[in-house]
């Protein structure tokens, strides 16, 4: 039988071999952090301007977000928060979605929203938001919002905790990719013929 120092040394040999999976934006050991061949800076690195045109024009014809991601904003890099100005015209819906990668903060600043997410257990959490609300959607789950108001456009601001939170799609990702559709009719508990109208509707 093997000797306790001997399992011991299996376990730690072991250990040190686990490859870790992080979903989240690593920590830094620094202040901030600087694209690479990139060794001076200024205060316009940490600042961004591509939001003013939110303020300096008028509501677009459907559901738009205006995003200050690590894509648009480089300042961001190795700070874990990140922005989306979302713009609601009058009935416009921001679809079923989800952001593997960071919690939503989102701030109805103009209008109003009605807002939910389904949990793992299934259940659907609503929400109507007025103007200085705020609503929460956990990492991960899945989401909408919905400007109800036959009247008047909706703004909100969405806070995310990563630069790149990553926006995916539910009905794309199901109907709008290279799934077999004999797969999804099956899943849905529909026939093929259903599934191609979905996915034509996508699609067009």
């Amino acid at each position: 039988m093997a000797s306790i120092k001997t399992l011991l040394c299996i376990a730690m040999v072991s250990f040190s071999v686990i490859q870790v999976a992080v979903s989240s934006d690593p920590d830094i050991l620094t202040d901030y952090v600087l694209p690479e061949n990139t060794t001076v800076t200024d205060p316009n690195y940490f600042t961004f301007t591509g939001l003013r045109s939110v303020f300096n024009a008028t509501y677009p014809t459907a559901f738009t977000p205006v995003k200050a991601t690590l894509n648009e904003f480089p300042g961001l890099l190795g700070q874990s928060v990140s922005y989306a100005v979302l713009e609601f015209p009058i009935g416009s819906l921001n679809p079923l979605h989800i952001h593997p990668r960071a919690t939503e903060l989102l701030f109805v600043i103009a209008g109003s929203l009605q807002v939910g997410f389904v949990d793992t257990s299934n259940k659907l959490f609503t929400q109507k938001l007025e103007i200085g609300d705020m609503f929460v959607f956990p990492k991960g789950l899945v989401h909408y919002q919905y400007n109800s108001n036959t009247t008047e456009p909706a703004l909100a601001v969405s806070a995310f905790g990563s630069v790149s939170a990553g926006t995916q799609s539910i009905a794309n990702s199901v109907f709008n990719s290279t799934i077999y559709e004999g797969i999804l009719a099956e899943s849905f508990n529909t026939s093929a013929d259903v599934v191609e109208r979905i996915e034509s509707g996508l699609k067009g």
